[in-house]
């Protein structure tokens, strides 16, 4: 499944590479919602979201296994599970919300690239 999803990444930063343009409009009068960026900036900044999310998550699930493993040296078995159980909760979410937020990015980028094409 990793693999798939990085052979997808890698797939589409390449085809957002490729575009020529990298116009981004800003000037002093428009806020900031108003920032159109290129097809390769969505597609590389969703990529970097779901390494975000997944450095996260291994972050979460070594923090979890490290203080469980510290209560049951200590004999406090309950306290392991919980301190486990919150580490596999946190690693869950932080990976999901990376690779949601990073893929809708490259799928808003890769849009973006099909749109330039046409």
């Amino acid at each position: 499944m990793n693999i798939r999803l990085f052979t997808i990444t890698v797939g589409l930063a390449g085809i957002a590479a490729a575009q020529t343009s990298g116009s981004m409009r800003t000037s002093d009068n428009t806020p900031d919602s108003n920032v159109h960026t290129s097809a390769k900036h969505d597609v590389g900044s969703g990529a970097g979201d779901i390494g975000k999310g997944a450095a996260k998550g291994a972050g979460s699930a070594a923090k979890g296994t490290g203080k469980a493993a510290g209560d049951l040296v200590t004999l406090h078995p309950i306290n392991g599970a919980t301190d486990l159980g919150k580490g596999a909760v946190n690693t869950g979410k932080n990976t999901g919300v990376g690779a949601a937020k990073g893929t809708a990015k490259i799928v808003k980028g890769t849009g973006k690239g099909i749109k330039h094409l046409f």
